[in-house]
């Protein structure tokens, strides 16, 4: 099951992904009231959402799945399947996920302020203070390769989305609240950890979540997932078929090819990736 980021639609997340999880695996694509261009609906709360994502799954998957992916928020709603137990997945997988939470007020504020730039980006394609957009242009122009798929995987004019959608998703996220040390006998919880994120996210998946394998990433967010699909879909295959742990036991081994580039498909050992640059991992 695939769970697309904040304020984004499904084919702009994973389209470029399904295909390759396709080949092995039923793959169910989670489109968010609201966001959804085929509905007349708006995104309610967190919680609402959760339990009809929990109904589709209890009725169409006899209340299993396999494995679930979050993207960025998404990797929210992976959270709370796993701690309200109403429905088992065997492997949750956050990725780059922020698990931001704030106070009532807090929240408030802060999406008050954010809804207001962000919201044109959504409806039109682009930020309606030029300002904002030159400033994307730059970074883009800084960064490269990864701004331009970032900003595709976010999606482009998208009309049909209210403004009351990303309110709602932006408050609701913030203010529900993940327990702490989550742990579900029989699921394995994963996480893509962006290291140029920051520091502080390693502690905040070890404060929500009891045992989590924590696989470092030395990339922006979700970068693995915009820039290096076949990579993504690799690793998350490996997570999914239960080989993790082997590829834990070769991340240890050094090298022999010294690769040059953070992800090298096909040209070195499985699992091998250098010290500076592609991901590691590690059991908290």
């Amino acid at each position: 099951m695939l769970l697309p980021g904040t304020c984004c639609h499904w084919k702009s997340n994973f389209g470029h992904v399904i295909p390759l999880l396709a080949e092995s695996y039923r793959v169910l694509r989670v489109s968010y009231d609201g966001f959804d261009e085929t509905e007349v609906t708006e995104f309610p709360t967190m919680i609402a959402e959760t339990e009809k994502i929990e109904a589709y799954i209890k009725e169409n998957c006899g209340g299993h799945i396999r494995a679930a992916y979050g993207c960025s928020l998404g990797g929210s709603f992976v959270g709370l399947l796993a701690a309200r137990r109403n429905i088992h997945m065997d492997y949750g997988i956050l990725g780059s996920s922020d698990l931001d939470q704030a106070s009532g007020f807090t929240a408030k504020l802060q999406t008050d302020l954010l809804l207001p730039m962000i919201y044109p980006l959504i409806r039109d394609g682009r930020f309606k203070s030029r300002f904002l957009q030159k400033q994307m242009e730059k970074r883009a122009a800084e960064m490269g390769d990864y701004v331009k798929a970032f900003m595709e995987m976010f999606g482009g004019a998208r009309p049909y989305v209210t403004k009351q959608s990303c309110k709602n998703q932006f408050y609701s996220d913030l203010i529900t609240p993940l327990p702490d040390k989550i742990d579900v006998p029989g699921t394995e919880i994963h996480i893509f950890y962006a290291l140029k994120m920051g520091e502080k996210y390693r502690a905040r998946y070890q404060q929500h979540f009891a045992n989590p394998v924590i696989h470092e990433q030395d990339l922006q967010h979700e970068e693995l997932l915009a820039s290096y699909p076949e990579q993504w879909a690799a690793l998350v295959k490996q997570i999914a078929e239960g080989k993790d742990n082997e590829v834990q036991k070769l991340k240890k081994t050094q090298c022999r090819r010294r690769c040059s580039s953070p992800f090298t498909a096909g040209k070195c050992v499985p699992g091998c990736i250098p010290a500076s640059t592609g991901t590691k991992q590690q059991s908290s």
